[in-house]
């Protein structure tokens, strides 16, 4: 089970909160242990607030619909396309509606008598078709757009991601604000955008931003990098899938530093950017990024996920050469393009694995006031722990031993 939703089925009993009072009993937060500053969830409160979360039953949009409700939202609808998921929040605050994003007649019907959208959901990932992605990353922002249009909704906060300013052809990112990250050229082709994600997410956000028209309508896109926690669905069971089975390997040095989000990191970012919006505030149709702060070492840090879960570690192995995996990707990507077959290895993935990755977070702090709620060291043991005993049920071998020994079932 979920141990952060099932605290709290049969609803939740809301109470008014002094700034800075102690987290309330019924708190819903997995990571909320020693170590954490808990008051600092309740600065921000969301009392009356009248919300919708697209992508409300996935991995940040989940969580998302959760915090609002910690906060004091009257009323958050869930809005997405997959069914509620069984062990899903039950509140009477919350609504679940399913939907489907591309069509605007579902997004009016979910998004009626709500004050504020946050726009999560998004195809995401290098492995869809690409019509797929421009048809829900960019003309379902159309639709959530005009939707806020009619209904005379003025808040709309989108999430975004650091890819839609990645430069192909300078990737490392090394302490870089959001001042220094440039939507690619893409009249320019060798500057495009690095995926098809990256391109259409920044398509929507651009018609999004320019639709910002205080106080009739006020827009802002906050992203998060490398986002994790308890229920992702994408980075850590990806890795620890391939490294179950004996695939994975470290890439090049290993030495690439990079910027992780805490998923309540991210929330709290959203949460924030809501407050931001009025009419005459820096915030309005800009773009920013949160992280937990300092970056860290990603396969250090991958690593330490892969031995406490069990697996032998990345360490004991040998690294694979960058110029192997390129040639190996390149082999994919040529496969790929004569059998439509979709095979994980090709040249993005190899370079996100291999890049500094990093961001000042500066600009997040100036504008809304932003401070990471939860530190890395203990959200990282935690979503570890999770992932132990959420996760690995069922899952294949290869656990901590000597090379060549394999703990039979």
């Amino acid at each position: 089970a979920d141990t952060r939703t099932t605290s709290i089925q049969g609803g939740i009993k809301r109470r008014k909160h002094k700034p800075l009072s102690p987290l309330p009993k019924h708190t819903t937060a997995f990571f909320l242990k020693k170590g954490i500053d808990k008051r600092k969830i309740f600065r921000i409160k969301m009392s009356g607030l009248n919300a919708v979360v697209t992508g409300g039953t996935g991995f940040v949009g989940r969580r998302l619909v959760e915090m609002l409700v910690e906060r004091g939202a009257k009323r958050v609808v869930s809005f997405d396309i997959r069914a509620k998921p069984q062990d899903a929040l039950e509140s009477k605050v919350v609504e679940y509606v399913t939907g489907d994003l591309t069509k605007i007649e579902d997004v009016e019907k979910a998004f009626k008598g709500a004050e504020v959208i946050f726009h999560i959901a998004a195809v995401v990932g290098p492995f869809y078709p690409h019509a797929l992605y421009e048809r829900v990353n960019y003309m379902g922002t159309v639709n959530v757009v005009k939707t806020c249009q009619k209904f005379g909704i003025n808040k709309i906060v989108m999430s975004s991601s650091p890819s839609t300013r990645f430069d192909p052809n300078n990737l490392d990112i090394v302490g870089k604000g959001v001042d220094e990250l440039k939507f690619p050229d893409e009249r320019d082709p060798p500057r495009g955008y690095t995926a098809e994600y990256a391109r259409t997410k920044a398509m929507g956000e651009k018609y999004c931003m320019k639709a910002n028209n205080p106080p009739k309508l006020m827009t802002i896109a906050v992203a998060p990098h490398q986002v994790y926690g308890p229920n992702d669905g994408l980075m850590l069971p990806n890795l620890l899938e391939a490294a179950g089975t004996g695939r994975l390997r470290i890439f090049g040095e290993g030495k690439n530093m990079i910027s992780f989000t805490h998923v309540d990191n991210y929330c709290h970012g959203l949460i924030l950017a809501e407050k931001a919006l009025y009419p005459g505030s820096p915030a309005l149709s800009n773009f920013y990024i949160v992280t937990d702060g300092p970056p860290k070492s990603f396969w250090d840090s991958l690593d330490e996920a892969v031995v406490g879960v069990g697996y032998r570690s990345l360490k004991s192995k040998f690294h694979l050469p960058v110029w192997l995996l390129m040639t190996l990707a390149y082999v994919s990507e040529f496969i790929t393009f004569c059998t439509g077959m979709k095979l994980k290895l090709n040249r993005f993935t190899v370079k996100m694995l291999i890049i500094h990755r990093w961001f000042n977070i500066d600009k997040a702090k100036a504008d809304l006031k932003y401070e990471p709620i939860v530190k890395f060291e203990d959200g990282w043991k935690e979503t570890i722990e999770w992932f132990k005993a959420n996760w690995m049920t069922g899952k294949t071998e290869f656990k901590a031993q000597p090379p060549g020994l394999k703990k039979s079932k």
